[in-house]
C-alpha cells in the first residue's frame, strides 16, 4: 500500500518543546530536573481522597459541558471574594482540561485568518503555535530589559483595525514579575475603545510573594467586560498531571468558546469536579499557596547566594531567572545544555521564549521541589565557575 505523500503541517516551523527536550536531557545524564514547571512532591491527601470518594460515590459519567454547578458556583464564590467581580456561575464559566485548553479554546473560538494577536514576550509556547491554527498572525512585542517591562507606547502602536485579541500572562512566566495595578489600569484605558479581546493568561494567580498582590482582569471593569480569564487547579494545587483548570468570561464570548469546547473535549474528568467542589470550601488551600512558595523561593536564592549566578527575587509563579553572565559568555542554550551534560543540573534557557531568541543569558529554574531536591541544586550550581 503506497505511504500518503500529500501531507502538509499546519505547524511547519514548530519542533519538539524545549520542556521535553531539557527532560528528556535530564533523564538521560540523571541531572537533578529544575527544568519543566511542575512539583515533585505530592498533592494533598485530603484532596485525593475527595476523588476516590467521588469515584466510590458513583460519579464517573459525563459532566455538564460548563463543568458541574457545585464547582462553578465556587470558582465564582471565589473571584467575587478575591477581586470584587461576579461572574455568572450559570453563563460565564467553564471548567477545562488544564489552562492550557482553555487558551486554545479562546483562541480558535476568535481569530481568523487575517487577525492580528499581540503576544508580549518572553511568552508560554503554546499562544503562538494556537494563533497559527487558526490561521491568524502572532505580533510579538518583546517586553523591555532583563526585567522584562512592558512599553505601553509601543503595544498602543501595534494595535489597530487587524488586532483581535491581546495575551497577557500575570504572574508573568518565565520572568517572575506582575502586572501592577497602574500597568493594569493603563491597558484597561488602552483597549477601552477598542474591539480588541484580552486573553488574561492567571495561572498563577495565587503564588504570589513579598507581600505583592495580584491584580487580576476581573477586578476592572472596562477590562472584565472584554476579557477572558484562564486559570490552572493543577498549577494551585500541586497535581498537573491531572490537567484541571477553568475560564472565565463575559456571556457573549463565553458561548462561543463553549461550542469549541462542546466538539473538542465536551466535558473534563467528573470526580476530580466534585473533589475540587469541595476542597474549594476552604479558601486557606489556596490563600497560604504563596507563603508556601515564598519560603522555597528564598531557599534557592540562599543557596546560590554565594555563586556567579545573579538573581532578582521573582515576585511570582514558581520560577525563578537566574543571570550567568558573570561565569560565561555562552549562549544559554549552549550553556544550559552544558549544565546537564558536565554539572548534572537541568535548567530552561530563556532566548526560547523572547523575539528573535533574545539572550540576556539568563536561565529559569523551577524551585517547586522538595526541599532535598533544591539543596542537590544548590551544592551543584555552588561548584560551577
Amino acid at each position: 500500500m503506497p505511504a500518503i505523500t500529500n501531507i502538509t503541517s499546519k505547524l511547519p516551523g514548530h519542533s519538539t518543546s524545549i520542556f521535553t527536550v531539557m527532560t528528556q536531557m535530564a533523564l538521560k545524564h540523571g541531572a537533578v530536573n529544575l527544568s519543566q514547571g511542575y512539583p515533585n512532591f505530592e498533592t494533598d491527601k485530603e484532596l485525593k481522597d475527595l476523588v476516590s470518594k467521588a469515584m466510590n460515590d458513583g460519579y464517573n459519567q459525563y459532566a455538564p459541558l460548563a463543568g458541574i454547578q457545585p464547582l462553578r458556583e465556587q470558582i465564582v464564590e471565589k473571584i467575587e471574594n478575591l477581586h470584587g467581580k461576579r461572574y455568572d456561575r450559570d453563563s460565564e464559566v467553564t471548567v477545562t482540561n488544564g489552562a492550557t485548553q482553555a487558551l486554545y479554546l479562546a483562541i480558535t473560538a476568535f481569530v481568523r485568518a487575517g487577525d492580528e494577536v499581540i503576544v508580549l514576550k518572553p511568552a508560554y509556547d503554546s499562544y503562538e503555535p494556537a494563533i497559527a491554527f487558526a490561521e491568524g498572525t502572532p505580533v510579538p512585542i518583546q517586553l523591555e530589559g532583563k526585567n522584562y517591562k512592558l512599553d505601553f507606547k509601543t503595544l498602543k502602536e501595534k494595535i489597530n483595525s487587524k488586532t483581535r485579541m491581546l495575551i497577557i500572562n500575570t504572574p508573568h512566566n518565565p520572568s517572575g514579575n506582575v502586572f501592577s495595578k497602574d500597568e493594569m489600569t493603563q491597558l484597561e484605558n488602552l483597549l477601552k475603545d477598542t474591539n480588541v479581546i484580552l486573553l488574561s493568561d492567571e495561572v498563577y494567580e495565587h503564588i504570589i510573594f513579598d507581600e505583592e498582590k495580584h491584580w487580576s482582569a476581573s477586578s476592572f471593569p472596562h477590562l472584565s467586560k472584554r476579557a477572558i480569564i484562564c486559570a490552572s487547579f493543577g498549577k494551585t494545587f500541586h497535581n498537573t498531571g491531572w490537567k484541571m483548570g477553568y475560564c472565565v468570561a463575559p456571556e457573549e464570548l463565553m458561548v462561543e468558546m463553549q461550542k469549541v469546547m462542546e466538539v473538542n473535549v465536551f466535558c473534563v474528568h467528573h470526580p476530580t469536579q466534585r473533589a475540587f467542589a469541595e476542597y474549594l470550601k476552604m479558601p486557606s488551600h489556596y490563600l497560604e499557596l504563596g507563603t508556601f512558595y515564598q519560603e522555597k523561593r528564598n531557599k534557592f536564592l540562599d543557596l546560590i547566594r554565594d555563586t556567579g549566578f545573579r538573581a532578582v527575587p521573582s515576585k511570582g509563579t514558581y520560577f525563578q531567572l537566574v543571570d550567568y553572565s558573570e561565569i560565561s559568555t555562552e549562549p544559554d542554550v549552549d550553556f544550559s545544555r552544558r549544565l546537564i551534560t558536565e554539572y548534572g543540573i537541568a535548567s530552561i534557557p530563556v532566548s526560547v521564549f523572547n523575539k528573535d531568541q533574545l539572550d540576556y543569558r539568563q536561565l529559569r529554574f523551577c524551585f517547586a521541589k522538595t526541599d532535598e531536591t533544591l539543596e542537590k541544586a544548590g551544592e551543584i550550581l555552588s561548584g560551577i565557575k
